[in-house]
């Protein structure tokens, strides 16, 4: 027998992580871009509807906001339904408020709608991490993991040059239809990228979960291990109350600090 970790290892960094890298990469580049959008849309809006100081950082407050409790509410529900279907769900969310967005007629309705847009781009974080993770576990120096960092730069260096372009042109609203464009586009690939082997066998799906590792060799031009795939002991899953368990508070705190 053989556990998923030891199948991922046996399989080995190839062609299926190099794809996977660059997609999930992509969404780094549409996360920076809805993110760092509000700071060169706001001078704009504050003149369209004579904005305090207080109004315009409310709205990057607002966005954020929404980043922090979706992200906590995407997050259990990507622990029960599987991380390919929130990711799914979180670009769509993103690309349909971001979108609104550009037809907000009050500075009320940009502020929900910009929230909503955070909420939705909080979700890309459960796949992208997970993948992370996989890549990783092939190879603890990998450079790709370092690389990663370059799409977030990407896209906040995109979003400015749009800006500049488009903004003075046909104005800031065109700004955020084409903003929305990449996490459209990265919709259409979203066939590619395989729900979590770990998260399928953690639900006892071991046929789904073998189904996915057996493609991964495919793709890789390697031989899966042999023999069958091991599910885990049974374990009780985390809770929300274990970070601020004793043995794990001091870590949490620093990690909160830190983010």
């Amino acid at each position: 027998t053989f556990t998923v970790e030891e199948a991922v290892e046996t399989i080995g960094f190839g062609r299926f992580h190099i794809v996977l890298f660059l997609i999930m990469g992509s969404t780094g580049v549409a996360e920076a871009m809805e993110i760092m959008l509000i700071a060169v849309v706001s001078p704009l809006i504050r003149c369209e509807w004579q904005l305090q100081d207080w109004q315009v950082a409310l709205v990057t407050t607002m966005v954020f906001f929404g980043y922090m409790v979706f992200s906590m509410v995407l997050g259990l529900l990507a622990d029960r339904y599987g991380r390919w279907k929130i990711l799914l769900l979180s670009f769509l969310w993103a690309a349909y408020f971001s979108l609104l967005t550009s037809f907000a007629p009050s500075y009320i309705w940009f502020v929900f709608l910009r929230a909503m847009v955070g909420g939705g781009v909080s979700g890309h974080a459960q796949g992208r991490e997970e993948n992370k993770q996989i890549i990783a576990m092939c190879s603890c120096s990998n450079p790709f993991l370092s690389l990663g960092k370059v799409f977030w730069l990407a896209g906040s260096l995109l979003i400015i040059g749009l800006a500049s372009v488009v903004n003075p042109t046909i104005g800031w609203r065109w700004l955020i239809r084409i903003a929305s464009i990449p996490g459209i586009l990265l919709i259409l690939v979203f066939k590619f990228i395989p729900e979590s082997a770990r998260y399928n066998v953690s639900m006892g799906n071991t046929g789904a979960a073998l189904a996915t590792l057996q493609r991964i060799a495919r793709m890789n031009r390697v031989a899966m291990p042999e023999g069958q795939l091991r599910k885990p002991p049974k374990e009780r899953r985390g809770r929300f109350k274990d970070l601020v368990h004793p043995k794990y508070l001091r870590t949490t705190l620093q990690i909160w600090i830190i983010w």
